[in-house]
């Protein structure tokens, strides 16, 4: 033991700002062989220094070297200031004053080591850790955020600065994104980032690469292994950095799981399967700053067969009897139903450095994403899919940002193209049609500083679409939906039963947003903002027809649904002490023609019996506070705090809307011991409460009881009981060369193995949540 800590009594840590006394994230710390990069905070620790005089030096890729000699007899604070460098074209030279996107409303920030202990899991998993956010579910592996209440197409999701198009329409269709890819998240509640897009009714996801740090070959190999799917994932990166020429990076990772299980039974073919690339490519001249990124998504994920039911009793019976109508023994195979999908990404950018004030980023990318969702087949089509989307989008995009004064400018022009092919040869009619969609935005975002405490943000977007639709409707669900009246025109031809129609809408929509960021005295920071958004009506709430084979149901759009118009006003106050700080965050919501799924009955097909859920639109207000609170305890202790609450309202019709997220509040104690291999210890409590708050959907139908047709009433509406889990993590490092360390982490999900089922997994009407998982993991950095 002696010799294991003969040189852990010295430690060099402090904080790196620039100019403005901003700090400054993924600087590149080194000293003595030892190398670190600053937190969000621009906070920084060496570890295992020995006594005697060393060289630290701070850098990174457009500023000005920092290098100090010191004398270590003892722990040390060294703080540094970076400059820019004045010669040389960096991008960061703008954004190390405008590195937030939006001024007036705060920024949640999930940082590298909060992701990595997500390796194995997906987006949406890792940003329930921000208190406000919570996960629309499909089983375990189909995860959407949802923020404040709002999810789907109403939350924007962005990799490199790039909308991700992967026919995110679908509840269960979870962000073609590998997080393993990812350096850094910011979350932004609400329609405030206008130079994404004005329709972020819920908010806007950024999804940050890894930084390169100047002059530095840096990798990174990570392995998990997981007890419940009896598999794991592994996934490793390489960056190589340099001052001046070629710089170039990549990332692999690969997943593999098998059926997982609840407390009590095998939750037969729910497996999954990732397989994942990225590469990037960048490339430093006078005034250019030269890059490419290329990434590929690739996943099979088996859909629950208890899931898919046959008839009117099947869900019935699901629901009172708790216990899922197949179980099958554990296996490794994907079977049918399952979804497999594939997104390839491509984007290239000039950064053009006007002056040292003012910048120029020229944006082009393209993306291709492959779905297919594969039903249970009884005939020689077993092997085909049921569902084949064909989905290609070009973006083109052109930014200007400048520094005047007091004023800070940003505004630019995005170009969206895109098309949507739906293979007719799968012999299923295809739940949404082909069309192409065409997207033109403007934008513009001024911040005033009054001074160094008060900041005003003023931004306005207008933005023109169009959706142009090829779709076949039965002439019986036509005239159903008495579309004869308004929409004859868009019949091009009549085909036996069938309408052959070509649908098309035009869509303006203006977007603002108005807000300040004051500081008081002692660390109290005020973010204020109220913005005006639209959201037009996507391609499955408008051309929804049919069985949605990856999750059972039947879902209709309507040609009618309009716009949704949010006005929403949003508060938040922080204050940070040197060891403790909270945050609070208030909204209100308004949004007219809320566009919301509704469960409507059943229909009956030549497959059988399945719900029929309908489209809809309401006025509806949000309303809701998220709370977060963490303080040091005793040097070595953390304690965490996060609470969400959101009340969901339909104005319309005085009642509650469907699917709000209930009551949650996150406890956690973390233990640091920093003698001992940076040891961490980690115990949380997950309380969600009982989604009392809900409307009554509730439907009549006929069932077989003892050989007679019984009326019964299906309780498809009432919300499963609330749950308490507890989780454990922990973690220890070794040092393992002077460049290169071996962390290995432990943790448990489900602590006591609870059975439990969440009202936002929409398979809760079938089976339990996932029981308790044992986790290994072993990173090593190099």
């Amino acid at each position: 033991m002696v010799s294991l800590f003969a040189y852990s009594q010295f430690q060099v840590s402090g904080k790196v700002v620039n100019k403005f006394n901003e700090p400054m994230e993924n600087i590149h710390v080194h000293t003595h062989g030892k190398t670190t990069s600053t937190d969000v905070n621009g906070n920084y620790t060496i570890y295992n220094l020995k006594e005697g005089n060393h060289i630290i030096e701070f850098s990174f890729s457009g500023y000005l070297s920092f290098k100090q000699k010191y004398f270590l007899k003892s722990n040390l604070i060294i703080n540094a200031v970076m400059i820019i460098n004045e010669t040389q074209i960096e991008e960061v030279a703008i954004q190390s004053k405008n590195s937030n996107v939006t001024k007036s409303q705060k920024e949640n920030v999930i940082s590298k080591s909060t992701i990595e202990r997500y390796g194995s899991q997906n987006l949406g998993d890792v940003l329930k850790e921000i208190a406000g956010v919570s996960a629309l579910k499909t089983g375990n592996s189909i995860v959407k955020p949802i923020i404040n209440g709002l999810h789907s197409n109403r939350v924007v999701t962005l990799n490199q600065g790039i909308r991700i198009e992967d026919q995110q329409w679908g509840i269960e269709h979870a962000p073609n994104i590998d997080i393993n890819s990812i350096q850094k998240i910011k979350v932004i509640k609400g329609a405030a980032a206008l130079q994404f897009g004005g329709d972020a009714i819920g908010g806007v996801v950024l999804l940050e690469p890894n930084l390169i740090k100047t002059d530095t070959l840096i990798g990174k190999t990570m392995f998990s292994l997981h007890s419940n799917g009896r598999g794991g994932s592994a996934a490793t990166s390489l960056f190589r950095a340099k001052e001046k020429g070629l710089n170039w990076n990549f990332n692999a990772s690969m997943k593999y799981f098998g059926d997982r299980e609840t407390k009590n039974y095998v939750l037969s073919n729910s497996g999954n399967r990732e397989q994942n690339f990225s590469g990037g490519l960048s490339y430093q001249l006078a005034k250019h700053s030269l890059s490419m990124y290329y990434s590929l998504y690739n996943s099979q994920v088996g859909i629950l067969k208890a899931s898919h039911i046959g008839n009117t009793n099947d869900l019935y019976n699901a629901i009172v009897n708790f216990l899922p109508a197949v179980i099958e023994d554990f296996t490794y195979n994907l079977a049918h139903p399952k979804q497999e999908a594939t997104h390839h990404f491509l984007k290239f950018q000039d950064h053009i450095s006007l002056t040292d004030f003012s910048s120029l980023d020229v944006v082009y990318s393209f993306q291709w994403n492959n779905r297919k969702e594969f039903d249970v087949r009884r005939n020689s089509q077993n092997t085909n899919a049921a569902l084949d989307l064909d989905l290609k989008t070009h973006i083109f995009k052109v930014d200007f940002q400048t520094q005047k004064g007091k004023f800070e400018l940003k505004n630019g022009v995005n170009l969206f193209l895109q098309n949507n092919e739906a293979n007719p040869f799968t012999g299923v009619r295809p739940l949404i049609p082909t069309f192409s969609k065409n997207e033109i935005g403007f934008y513009g975002v001024t911040n005033y500083n009054f001074s160094e405490t008060l900041v005003f943000e003023l931004g306005e977007r207008l933005d023109f679409s169009t959706i142009e639709a090829s779709k076949y409707y039965l002439k019986s669900r036509w005239n159903e939906r008495n579309y004869d009246e308004e929409f004859s025109s868009f019949i091009q031809s009549e085909v036996g039963n069938q309408y052959f129609t070509k649908p098309k809408f035009n869509y303006v929509n203006f977007s603002g947003n108005i807000g300040f960021k004051k500081t008081f005295h002692h660390n109290y920071v005020w973010y204020f903002n109220m913005n005006f958004a639209s959201r037009n009506p996507n391609v499955s709430e408008l051309f929804s027809d049919g069985l949605h084979h990856s999750n059972g149901q039947i879902e209709l759009g309507d040609m009618r649904i309009q716009q949704e118009k949010s006005f929403k006003i949003a508060s938040t106050i922080t204050k940070y002490w040197q060891q403790t700080g909270f945050e609070i965050h208030p909204y209100l919501n308004f949004i007219n023609d809320f566009i919301f799924l509704k469960p409507k009955g059943f229909e009956t097909t030549i497959r059988g019996a399945f719900p029929v859920w309908s489209f809809e639109q309401t006025n509806a207000v949000l309303s809701g506070i998220d709370i977060a609170f963490n303080a040091v305890i005793l040097k070595k202790w953390t304690y965490n705090l996060g609470a969400a609450y959101v009340n969901g309202w339909d104005a319309s019709n005085h009642k509650h809307l469907i699917d709000v997220p209930p009551l949650k509040i996150m406890n956690g104690f973390k233990w640091h011991e920093k003698n001992w291999c940076n040891f961490k210890a980690e115990v949380k409590n997950e309380w969600v409460f009982t989604q009392n708050q809900f409307p009554n959907y509730n439907f009549s139908a006929n069932i077989i009881q003892n050989n007679q047709l019984v009326a019964i009433e299906v309780p498809i509406s009432e919300p499963p009981k609330g749950y308490n889990l507890w989780h454990f993590y922990s973690e220890i490092q070794f040092e393992t060369s002077k460049k290169t360390n071996l962390v290995i982490a432990f943790s448990i999900d489900n602590l006591t193995n609870e059975a439990y089922r969440d009202y936002l997994n929409r398979q809760r009407f079938f089976v339990d949540e996932m029981g308790r998982n044992f986790q290994v993991q072993i990173k090593f950095n190099y």
